[in-house]
């Protein structure tokens, strides 16, 4: 076994859900942080005027901020040194006050460059019920996590 793969809790199975995370609510401090660290100033995101200009009611979230998150939801859950493909999709704005919830399921298992592999579905929705982003990941499965 590769000594970098991390251990993921046993029992891992299709169909396998993992704990949500509800993050708190979204406010413009945290689009700033966020841009400020990305260097994606874009005032959309901060100044509410310019966002008005654009036709928004206000400014939205960066939709990498959600994509963050969401990467580090699936390192806490299988270990960052398992996870060999990573991606998003970005569905609907989220605005400030929001309240995300960050989950994900095990959608298959399989082979592939001799590795056991899992198949992850993940998604990130509003309070609404929206879907503010869908994603997908695909991780090792250490000798002992299949149940």
């Amino acid at each position: 076994m590769d000594t970098d793969i991390e251990p993921l809790a046993p029992g891992l199975a299709v169909g396998q859900e993992h704990e949500p995370f509800v993050d708190q609510p979204l406010t413009l401090t945290d689009f700033v942080r966020y841009q400020g660290a990305s260097g994606d100033m874009n005032p959309i995101h901060h100044d509410p005027e310019y966002a008005r200009k654009g036709g928004y009611d206000q400014p939205f979230a960066v939709g990498m901020l959600a994509a963050g998150v969401l990467g580090t939801y699936v390192t806490d859950w299988t270990g960052g040194a398992n996870i060999r493909k990573f991606g998003v999709r970005f569905r609907e704005q989220a605005w400030p006050g929001d309240v995300l919830t960050y989950a994900g399921r095990v959608a298959a298992i399989r082979q592939e460059n001799g590795e056991t592999v899992a198949d992850l579905e993940l998604s990130v929705t509003r309070q609404t019920g929206g879907l503010h982003l869908t994603g997908w990941a695909t991780v090792v499965v250490p000798e002992g996590a299949l149940s």
